[in-house]
């Protein structure tokens, strides 16, 4: 066999293992953010033996509910605001028209893409408590391409991804969902995703830290 023969087929052997090794990847979790993560809070959260009487308005409910998390104590700092974003973040959390479990997939995933570990810690409880598994939080890591995530559940996550890329969800994903969302339930989903990206940033920079006995990101 002539050599130029002979380079030619090690080269094309050569060509098709790698392309080979390329083109079969394993399934790639979506990269998250990095923010610096403050190990002290920037805003510690207000102690208890100073509360002020409107900072006992707002926390004192929380306490007997057995809520009184970091990041409220944290947003007492400044009462107004606190008291205000509250009653928006009561209607997304808990007067939502989304079912909780859809809901729930949304915050984890903007919280994922905001590389924000306290929301992500402490959805991933309230996730599990209205029926996400671990599988599903994998497939919210993953992305809208997750292999083995039902149809429905790839809207949702491809819905946040146009949000914080984009800050619009494209025609397509839209009309998918609005084949099974009405129109108070389409509201909700883009306020339920701006409020915890809003919130995603407040915790990143405020350095809320961890409440014990809650996990972050999985290593």
């Amino acid at each position: 066999m002539p050599r130029l023969h002979v380079a030619a087929r090690i080269a094309l052997i050569l060509t098709t293992a790698a392309a080979s090794r390329v083109l079969v990847p394993a399934e790639p979790t979506t990269p998250r953010r990095h923010p610096p993560r403050l190990t002290k809070p920037r805003i510690p959260p207000v102690e208890k033996a100073r509360w002020t009487p409107e900072q006992k308005a707002i926390l004192e409910p929380l306490e007997r509910q057995g809520r009184l998390y970091n990041v409220f104590a944290t947003m007492a700092n400044h009462p107004d605001l606190a008291r205000d974003w509250l009653t928006f973040a009561n209607h997304v959390l808990r007067k939502s028209t989304l079912p909780p479990r859809d809901r729930e997939i949304l915050i984890l995933r903007i919280g994922w893409l905001c590389g924000a570990e306290y929301e992500w810690a402490q959805h991933t409880r309230i996730g599990k408590s209205v029926g996400l598994t671990d599988e599903d939080l994998v497939h919210i890591r993953r992305g809208p391409d997750a292999a083995g995530a039902t149809r429905h559940d790839r809207l949702l996550l491809r819905a946040v991804d146009e949000l914080h890329n984009d800050s619009f969800i494209g025609d397509e994903t839209w009309n998918a969902l609005a084949k099974t969302y009405d129109t108070k339930q389409m509201m909700d989903l883009v306020f339920a995703v701006g409020q915890y990206n809003l919130v995603s940033t407040a915790l990143n920079t405020f350095g809320v830290q961890l409440d014990p006995g809650l996990e972050g990101f999985p290593k």
